[in-house]
């Protein structure tokens, strides 16, 4: 039975890692960012500072995916477009998708600014904690705007296939990153160490060198000459803006549901104490780590889907879609048995604080338990947008997270006294929702295309 599985899908296989992998590393750069912030500040910065990661990285997030969700609005129009051999309206839509990305980036940063640093002293975090905060996530807001403007050309180049380009760009730049944010935390060089502050500069100048570069490459490889013949920010019009947006904003939305809930329930975890919340940041920043690596197979999904739908060959789409479905479940397999193995080792790549380590290693074993679940219902997001289908992928997200994982989350880990356990119990039923509520989804939604191609 496996081996004529293999056989049939093994085509999909390959040719959907050989454009995931690329995509992998470069979505990976995101959470390494927030992984090398962690690291930095756990082993020279100590625990209290690491709370303080925790909390502006939680809220930070939340801003962060709106942006993302945004920008990928444009990768499944423009796999969709080139498909069909349509090079110029590729153009126009990185024209529209460009301005709508830095306007979006001007407002996240004035939403941080004038929001976010005014709320952080009213959620009842400890206040050594949200001083240490408040500069950090000014700095992060500051790098909102070069990293929408990296992002629109990163989902412009991936839609067209072009995906190893941001993936060494973000190697680069998070190697930089690291760099920088050791001399600035730890104070090398005759610099006053900065603690906390030290890695929100070291990120400010990482994104801002990640977008120069991924712009530079985009408007001077000879690659992506025919698509730019109708690229001018001068051309923008409303209707390609609100096509992008009909898909960027929904998903999003998506985004934000899911990301909230694991914010909502790192506040949640700010309330029981510091070390708990120290403890939560290890945990989830590996956790994280994994969501990025099958985000990447998901938009890897989204650009297979939406190609071959321009293409109008419907059941590759749906054999595709499958097999990315069986990619995601073996290695999600394979991460869950690496956190339960070495669930006591891994904190200590954050923290030796050994009161946090051991909170931190059962977060991973409860993690281990919702990876398969966390893979799936990423996947089934990136197949249904590469199809077009977003609103109803978000009710099922709201849904999941917000009417089921928060609120058992609260009752397992405030009311009935389990703590952090209980919180991360209360996620991974919600994940567990959604990732069986997008399968039926998924199913139903490609079955009905190949049927309606056939008839």
């Amino acid at each position: 039975m496996f081996s004529s599985l293999y056989t049939k899908y093994k085509p999909y296989y390959a040719d959907n890692l050989r454009l995931a992998m690329p995509i992998v590393v470069s979505q990976l750069g995101h959470t390494l960012v927030h992984l090398a912030d962690s690291v930095i500040v756990g082993h020279f910065a100590g625990t209290v500072q690491l709370a303080a990661v925790s909390l502006v990285n939680s809220l930070f997030m939340l801003v962060l995916v709106l942006g993302l969700g945004v920008s990928y609005g444009l990768t499944p129009l423009i796999a969709q477009e080139n498909g069909r051999k349509n090079y110029d309206e590729c153009g126009r839509l990185l024209s529209n998708s460009l301005l709508i990305n830095i306007l979006m980036g001007i407002v996240l940063y004035l939403f941080i600014h004038f929001g976010t640093l005014l709320i952080i002293d009213h959620i009842g975090q400890s206040p050594d904690v949200v001083a240490y905060a408040k500069p950090y996530l000014s700095y992060l807001g500051l790098s909102i705007l070069p990293l929408m403007i990296f992002q629109t050309f990163k989902q412009f180049a991936e839609g067209l296939g072009f995906t190893k380009q941001a993936m060494y760009i973000s190697i680069w730049g998070n190697a930089i990153n690291i760099i920088v944010g050791i001399i600035l935390v730890k104070g090398m060089f005759g610099i006053t160490p900065m603690g906390v502050k030290g890695v929100g500069i070291s990120t400010l100048i990482d994104r801002m060198l990640m977008a120069t570069v991924m712009s530079f490459y985009v408007f001077k490889s000879v690659n992506f000459k025919k698509y730019l013949k109708t690229f001018s920010l001068t051309l923008t019009d409303k209707v390609r803006s609100i096509k992008i947006l009909k898909i960027g904003t929904p998903v999003a939305l998506q985004y934000s549901f899911e990301i909230s809930a694991f914010s909502g329930a790192a506040i949640l975890i700010g309330t029981i104490g510091a070390v708990e919340q120290a403890s939560h940041q290890v945990a989830i920043n590996l956790a994280s780590t994994t969501y990025m690596l099958a985000s990447g197979i998901a938009s890897a999904a989204t650009i297979k889907t939406g190609t071959y739908l321009g293409k109008n060959d419907l059941l590759d789409l749906r054999r595709s879609a499958i097999a990315s479905y069986h990619v995601i479940i073996a290695f999600m397999s394979v991460t869950a048995i690496f956190f339960i193995c070495a669930n006591n080792i891994l904190p200590f790549i954050y923290t030796e604080d050994t009161a946090v380590v051991q909170i931190a290693a059962q977060l991973l074993i409860i993690a281990g338990f919702f990876q398969l679940f966390d893979g799936t219902q990423v996947v089934g997001l990136g197949v249904l947008r590469g199809i077009g289908d977003v609103n109803v992928p978000t009710l099922i997200t709201f849904i999941a997270y917000w009417i089921i994982g928060i609120p058992l989350a609260y009752l397992l880990g405030i009311t009935l006294k389990l703590g952090v356990n209980g919180i991360w119990y209360g996620l991974t039923f919600g994940l567990l929702t959604a990732s069986i509520l997008l399968f039926f989804r998924f199913q139903k939604k490609t079955k009905f295309l190949v049927s309606s191609q056939i008839v």
